[in-house]
């Protein structure tokens, strides 16, 4: 669980990150998650784009992918998303001195 602190830091981070995926009228299935998790593994911290035909609201997505993945909630803004989850081998973000 990571703090209020944790996740403003976060949200600003992802300011400057482009989406890297859009979660489109598929919705969400196996290889998405498993693509997003590959995903979050390498970068840690990603952004996604909620199409209006997936079926989901951005918040429902987040909710969804965030159980799914094992990933924190950070932001859910228009019909973008953002997700966090450590790195198991790599660790990038440092969230302990925040």
């Amino acid at each position: 669980m990571i703090t209020s602190k944790q996740r403003a830091y976060l949200r600003g981070l992802a300011n400057e990150l482009p989406a890297i995926m859009q979660i489109g009228k598929g919705g969400l299935n196996e290889n998405m998650l498993k693509t997003f998790s590959d995903a979050l593994e390498a970068k840690e911290l990603i952004k996604l784009h909620v199409l209006e035909n997936s079926g989901y609201s951005p918040k429902e997505a987040l909710s969804a992918l965030a159980e799914a993945l094992g990933a924190e909630p950070i932001a859910a803004t228009g019909k973008k998303i953002v997700l966090y989850r450590a790195s198991e081998k790599k660790p990038v973000i440092d969230l302990s001195g925040i």
